[in-house]
């Protein structure tokens, strides 16, 4: 792994333990806010994939071999296009992007018809992840999965240490531009088969789990 990726890893580390220091004092979001957060689909990884840096893209322009080429999203979140030029890449999907490139190139090729496929995901090495944090034996950062559910990544981490205040866990996610707190009662899910809380998890999830108070 490059310096660079590393550079960015640690950053996004950091940020991840900020964000939990600053979560561990904070009680539960409101009931209707709670309810928004967990009603987003969960089914799949990603709802749409938007590009960013590092990510390489395979630009394919039909009749037109000259012009199809395959391209690192730039630090400027930009891709050189052969004809046209710089185009914006970063924050748009694929289809997206693709669109931008057909209407430039519409100047130069009649009707051109243009598609573009990730070819590799590194701006999602460490948004899609998923963390679990505090009294576990395994503190722990992975790829998020279809299906991935709260008692799937907390085993993953080798469950609790014997300090852990089970009932007391909390589940953070961003949505909507802020941190909602959602309480998982990870005790009544592994001592009594209560799966109530056992939610699917979302890319960027953190699940805490405290250690009780002595």
């Amino acid at each position: 792994m490059s310096r660079k990726y590393s550079l960015q890893g640690l950053i996004l580390v950091l940020f991840s333990v900020v964000l939990v220091s600053g979560c561990a004092t904070q009680s539960a979001s409101s009931p209707e806010k709670i309810q928004r957060a967990l009603s987003v689909d969960a089914s799949t990884s990603v709802d749409q994939y938007i590009l960013g840096a590092t990510d390489v893209v395979s630009v394919s322009v039909w009749r037109n071999e000259d012009l199809s080429i395959s391209v690192p999203v730039r630090p400027d979140g930009k891709i050189s296009v052969p004809l046209v030029g710089d185009v914006q890449a970063s924050g748009r999907t694929p289809e997206q992007l693709a669109s931008a490139i057909r209407t430039s190139l519409s100047e130069y090729i009649r009707e051109p018809q243009v598609s573009v496929v990730v070819t590799s995901m590194g701006s999602h090495e460490f948004t899609d992840r998923v963390r679990v944090t505090g009294a576990v034996r395994q503190p722990l950062s992975i790829p998020h999965r279809s299906g991935m559910t709260v008692l799937d990544i907390f085993l993953s981490a080798g469950g609790a240490n014997e300090f852990a205040a089970l009932n007391n866990a909390m589940l953070y996610r961003k949505f909507e531009g802020e941190v909602v707190a959602i309480p998982i009662e990870l005790g009544d899910i592994l001592n009594e088969g209560q799966v109530r809380t056992n939610y699917l998890m979302r890319p960027g999830d953190i699940l805490t789990v405290p250690e009780r108070s002595f």
